[in-house]
């Protein structure tokens, strides 16, 4: 059994839980001298529902994700990580996450911040990090913040 991670996907979208979760990624990333995968999904169930898709709210997506995910770089490779790479996919985070992007980069921990939801949003959408956590090939470590722990 190996006791050191070598390659962390973090799954970051903008949310404060998610910030949370790339700290503690950093930190494990450098003590395991891990490579850290920045992952951004864009849940391509919100432009089904508009009646019109409009090419310039994907241009806006895609932009807004690249910055983002730009800037976590940035700030992982001046905390002292050696080895970060992002990637942008399109589909179900639930979905990409675990089944596909952490068994394509062969993962051996995902870092995903917990929900804000409440238990019927749970039971109605599901939790992303639930369903992470269910169908990952790999450790999931789901970081809480300060409200989670109330």
């Amino acid at each position: 059994m190996v006791l050191k991670y070598q390659n962390i996907l973090v799954a970051i979208d903008g949310s404060i839980e998610a910030e949370w979760a790339f700290k503690k990624a950093i930190e494990i990333s450098k003590q395991n001298n891990a490579r850290l995968l920045l992952v951004h999904v864009i849940e391509t169930r919100t432009f089904a529902a508009m009646e019109a898709l409009d090419q310039t709210i994907i241009e806006k997506t895609d932009k807004y994700a690249g910055e983002l995910l730009k800037r976590y770089q940035n700030l992982a490779t001046d905390a002292g990580v050696l080895n970060v790479q992002y990637e942008i996919h399109y589909g179900s985070p639930k979905v990409k996450i675990p089944k596909e992007i952490a068994k394509k980069h062969n993962i051996d921990l995902i870092i995903c911040g917990a929900t804000g939801m409440n238990a019927i949003e749970r039971f109605l959408i599901g939790s992303v990090s639930q369903n992470i956590t269910r169908y990952a090939p790999c450790d999931v470590l789901v970081v809480r913040t300060e409200k989670d722990e109330i």
